[in-house]
């Protein structure tokens, strides 16, 4: 007998042995049960997932000798003649080549005469979306109005190439790509109907290449045999279809979790001295931290296997791997090798770009670390905790002279005579600032530009010279509340936005004193190491400066789980945002000239705000 591919050999006869287009074999069962079969049907989906087979299966379903009927027994003529593909009643034709309109014409003049032998003509169209658009508009009025005994299906693997008129008249079915379990199963039975001996997990592989086509995995398959013989190994399917062993997937995956970056480099080079497509590699790899993450976030093994779609042995693998991460870290794996992904493609040096991205995952579960223990980091914080606790171990030491008592108690009278407006305007600072003595010499005062060197005030000394007007000195400097904390960041986000964005995702810990403490929950590990910087930090103190005129520590630190349920300060902010608008526009409401607007003229009122803000505090 002449030798037939698995595709053709294997090919579902009836509806029963037809898989993964559960929804389609439904629908037309019941329509050919309750006789209500539609005139013409549109079946799209990719390549090799059934679209001609089920237009077969309907044609012997409805011109069998005994139905029309749900099973086709496949043994009368008509059913043998739709096999075979030289029936009568069942028309198929190439949209590919006859794309004109005197085909359609011929068509149209073919489909007026009655079925030979069956009930119906049967008009399989393959690749309709072939056809030229002056041949579909020739198909339209005989499309709409067919004769009763006429039915037409359409096959297309690009549905919106085909116009809405067309679409409008059929009944669409969409159909999937085929399960890789359920082309597993397909594949061990015709392995063993054909009496070759395969492992699962390189019908595994020879699945996963096909993408879904179930005719592409019979030709792989066929491939396999004709590759190894009866007897295929795991080894010979890796050589056929130049896919990268799983076994350099997992290892580095190890090199990740032993933090070896030497080892995933040489591992990199190894791949490239077997001849293996770095493009494949990184694929396989993105495929690997995908499954991994899934594995870490499904809890039960049965689940995990569905979505995964691996037998079950693989999975549990998976499972035992993933506990060596958390999820954020899978969830930053992938992104690093996916994004590497995307350089191959374009970069002129895919195995540099790999590369970093393998050393990066390597020292990936190391940066944390690095972030919280570096000694530089450990260091950093203490001379500034010692220099913030000098000035206040001695502020309370310079009231003891009594030259300054008499400076911090005589001048309140002096400033109340002067203006009624001063003590409202100086009530927030605990200490006033001392006055300038009389007869001090005009050498001896500060030009305008001095209060923007905050050094040269810092080291002169409060009997020598006094600190400039409008800011008090830092050993002075009133203590920050967390009121004034809210305002600097508010100040922060308008002039520094690029900086002020990630200081409100901190939790304000502690407010003591000169020192701000912040915490970062791990999900915002970007912005704490943001903030951390020295640079960042010196810009915050020197905005606490200019808005509450105070000198600020800031201080960072990582929270625990047990403390990151807190409210950030952004939401602090938008809370108390929140309750000023509310009560202000509790206020308005309650305002009898509003309440006279309304009982006029109706309506509500839905917002308020002040518009005078700004006048006052520029006059201020």
């Amino acid at each position: 007998m002449e030798y037939q591919v698995s595709a053709r050999k294997f090919r579902p006869g009836t509806f029963d042995e037809l898989i993964g287009q559960p929804h389609v074999v439904q629908t037309l069962r019941n329509a050919i049960l309750r006789k209500q079969v539609a005139h013409a049907y549109l079946f799209s989906g990719m390549r090799g997932v059934g679209k001609t087979t089920v237009a077969r299966i309907l044609a012997k379903a409805l011109n069998c000798e005994n139905g029309p009927t749900t099973d086709p027994c496949g043994q009368c003529e008509s059913c043998k003649e739709v096999t075979r593909g030289n029936s009568v009643d069942v028309i198929e034709i190439d949209g590919a080549s006859n794309t004109g309109v005197d085909d359609v014409r011929e068509l149209r003049e073919n489909v007026k005469y009655s079925p030979f032998r069956g009930t119906y003509r049967i008009y399989i169209i393959d690749e309709v979306h072939m056809l030229s658009n002056s041949a579909f508009n020739a198909l339209l009025k005989t499309l709409e109005e067919p004769p009763a005994h006429a039915v037409f299906v359409f096959a297309t693997t690009e549905v919106h190439k085909i116009p809405a008129t067309i679409t409008s008249r059929c009944q669409h079915f969409n159909f999937r790509r085929i399960p890789r379990r359920e082309i597993i199963a397909r594949l061990l039975e015709v392995a063993q109907r054909n009496g070759v001996n395969i492992e699962e997990r390189s019908l595994g592989a020879i699945a996963q290449a096909s993408e879904g086509s179930m005719r592409d995995a019979l030709s792989l398959l066929d491939q396999a045999v004709a590759f190894g013989g009866k007897s295929i190994t795991d080894q010979d399917i890796e050589e056929m279809l130049g896919s990268v062993p799983d076994e350099l997937v997992r290892r580095l995956v190890e090199t990740v979790v032993s933090q070896d970056a030497a080892a995933a480099v040489e591992l990199v080079g190894e791949v490239i001295d077997h001849g293996y497509d770095l493009r494949a590699y990184c694929g396989a790899v993105v495929e690997r931290m995908r499954n991994l993450m899934i594995a870490a976030v499904v809890p039960e093994a049965g689940q995990a296997e569905g979505l995964m779609d691996l037998p079950s042995e693989d999975v549990q693998q998976l499972m035992t791997e993933a506990k060596a991460f958390s999820v954020e870290q899978l969830q930053e794996l992938f992104q690093l090798f996916a994004q590497a992904e995307d350089r191959l493609r374009a970069t002129a040096h895919p195995r540099f770009a790999f590369e970093v991205a393998t050393v990066r995952a390597a020292r990936l579960r190391q940066r944390p670390q690095a972030e919280t223990n570096s000694p530089a980091k450990d260091t950093r914080p203490k001379p500034q905790v010692k220099n913030t606790e000098a000035p206040q171990a001695a502020t309370p030491r310079q009231p003891v002279p009594e030259s300054a008592t008499k400076q911090k108690t005589s001048p309140p009278p002096e400033r109340q005579t002067t203006s009624g407006s001063t003590p409202a305007r100086n009530e927030p600072r605990p200490i006033p600032r001392p006055p300038i003595p009389s007869n001090r010499p005009p050498q001896a005062t500060v030009p305008p530009s001095a209060p923007e060197r905050p050094p040269a005030v810092s080291t002169t000394s409060p009997t020598k010279a006094a600190p400039p007007r409008g800011r008090p000195s830092p050993a002075l400097a009133p203590a920050i509340r967390q009121e004034d904390w809210h305002k600097v960041v508010e100040a922060m986000v308008k002039k520094y936005p690029n900086i002020g964005t990630f200081l409100e995702m901190g939790m304000l810990v502690k407010v003591e004193g000169h020192q701000v403490i912040i915490g970062f929950p791990k999900t915002a590990s970007v912005a704490c190491s943001r903030i951390q910087k020295e640079e960042t930090r010196t810009l915050v103190s020197t905005v606490c400066q200019e808005v509450v005129g105070a000198t600020v520590q800031l201080r960072v630190v990582e929270l625990t789980e047990g403390h990151e349920s807190g409210p950030s300060i952004k939401q602090i902010r938008a809370q108390q945002q929140k309750q000023d608008e509310d009560a202000l526009l509790q206020e308005a409401k309650a305002n009898p000239l509003v309440k006279q607007t309304m009982e006029l003229f109706g309506g509500a009122v839905i917002k308020a705000s002040r518009m005078v803000e700004k006048v006052e505090n520029k006059e201020a």
